[in-house]
Order: C-alpha cells, then sequence, then structure tokens
C-alpha cells in the first residue's frame, strides 16, 4: 500500500514541484506532523486520508487532480478550534503558498492550491470550477456517512471545541448546519451528488433537531 508521504510525494512533483526528494519528503512529514496535532480529533490524519481517497477515486472529474491533492494537504494545514471565523482557512490558503513556493512550485500551482484551500472555509463554488468541486464535495463527503460513523464525526467535532460551553456550541453548530443545508448542493460534482445529497441532507437535519431538543 502507498504511503501517506508517497502520496504527497508523488502529488506535489505532479503538480510541478522541483525540489530535491528529501525536501519533499521533509514537507510531507512536517505536514503529517501538523495533522497530528494534539488539539485535533476530527481534523486529523485519517480525515486528510478519507480526502485524499475521494478525490483519487473520482479524479476524472478534476481538471488537475494533482493540485486538488495538494489543497487537500494543506485546507487544514493551519487547525485551531479557537480561532474566529475563517482564520484557519485563510492561515493554511498562505501557509500553502509559502510551502509550495519553497518546494520549487510554480508560481500559478501555489496561488491555485491557496485558492482552492480558501473555498473550504464556506464550500461554495462555481459550475466552472472542477477541482473547487471535487475539493470540496471530498471535504464534505463524511456528511453523507451511515449514522453511526456520522455520530462518532459530530462527537469528535464536539470534542475539539471542548471550550465551548455547551448552549454556544449548540447555537453555533445550528447555524454551520444550516450554511450547509441552505446550498444549493451539498456535492456539486453529479455522481457524488447522486451518491450522496440526500443522505447527507438526511444527516444534517437529524442532528439540526436533537440539537433543537437540547
Amino acid at each position: 500500500m502507498t504511503s501517506l508521504l508517497d502520496r504527497w510525494v508523488a502529488a506535489a512533483r505532479g503538480a510541478g514541484a522541483t525540489a530535491a526528494e528529501p525536501d519533499l519528503e521533509a514537507a510531507g512529514g512536517y505536514l503529517l506532523g501538523r495533522w497530528s496535532e494534539p488539539q485535533r480529533q476530527y481534523h486529523d490524519v485519517s480525515h486528510l486520508t478519507a480526502v485524499l481517497d475521494v478525490i483519487d477515486e473520482h479524479a476524472g472529474l478534476a481538471a488537475a487532480p494533482d493540485r486538488v491533492r495538494l489543497a487537500a494537504w494543506m485546507h487544514d494545514a493551519v487547525y485551531d478550534p479557537r480561532a474566529l471565523g475563517d482564520a484557519n482557512e485563510r492561515d493554511s490558503a498562505d501557509f500553502a503558498r509559502g510551502l509550495l513556493a519553497t518546494l520549487g512550485a510554480p508560481d500559478e500551482v501555489a496561488a491555485e492550491v491557496a485558492r482552492l484551500v480558501g473555498l473550504t472555509a464556506g464550500h461554495a463554488t462555481e459550475e466552472t470550477d472542477p477541482d473547487g468541486e471535487l475539493l470540496c464535495d471530498a471535504d464534505l463527503a463524511i456528511l453523507a456517512a451511515d449514522p453511526d460513523r456520522y455520530a462518532a464525526y459530530t462527537e469528535a467535532i464536539r470534542r475539539e471545541y471542548a471550550h465551548v460551553p455547551e448552549d454556544t456550541f449548540r447555537a453555533a453548530r445550528a447555524q454551520v448546519l444550516v450554511s450547509l443545508l441552505e446550498l444549493p448542493a451539498i456535492y456539486r460534482h453529479a455522481p457524488l451528488h447522486e451518491e450522496w445529497e440526500a443522505r447527507a441532507r438526511a444527516n444534517l437535519e437529524r442532528e439540526l433537531r436533537a440539537l433543537a431538543a437540547g
């Protein structure tokens, strides 16, 4: 089985990074360290792997799949549950741009990966953006999980926000769920929409009812 580090190196090379192999491997190891930080209960290596697996399975939907893979690696590279608004996504985008520049990726690749990372703040994409659509679809794949896995996901999210009082968490979480339900489509690519949309909306609505019930 190909290791995550090998997958990182292959994506970086495929997107045009020119750094020496040891430098690419060191960068991948550093990223894996970030994804393994103790504050992460859901946004961890397992989430990264799940996002990459969706992208690999549906790579044919993307215009530049290696750029989407790099964006997956970077999209939660900076993750602080105490950060406000879209600070994590903005900081992750800046981090992506800087790291890829040091690895010899073309400027347009670094800029595009940073742009893709930024999309994960609100998961709103244009129909003319297949790469952004695939990244967002992969990032939100957990929403269409079976009930037990979805429950484990929500429990992990609550642990990440253990510092937030229960009433405040419920209100903020409900706002997130409503914003997702108000999207014209949670999943943009047709095969993923057909497979996942109804199940995801059912999961979100069920969680929203549970939050309201207290």
